[in-house]
């Protein structure tokens, strides 16, 4: 399974529509079919759910230069 994510460009931006799916062979031919509808996201969600329904999870720690001495 994996999350694919559609990107439609209308007049007043970029939406973005995302869906996990799930690839099945039916008859020898490879057919997609939705699992799951996650409707509109936003493009900063993006990443987050490649992330948690990725087979090898991701670190998403990012290093922050705010650290004091």
């Amino acid at each position: 399974m994996f999350v694919k994510v559609l990107e439609k460009k209308q007049k007043n931006g970029t939406k973005y529509y995302a869906s996990l799916v799930e690839n099945k062979r039916i008859n020898g031919k490879v057919v997609q079919s939705t699992v799951l509808y996650f409707g509109q996201v936003a493009e900063e969600q993006i990443p987050y759910l490649k992330a948690a329904y990725a087979k090898k999870k991701p670190r998403l720690v990012y290093d922050d230069e705010t650290t004091e001495d």
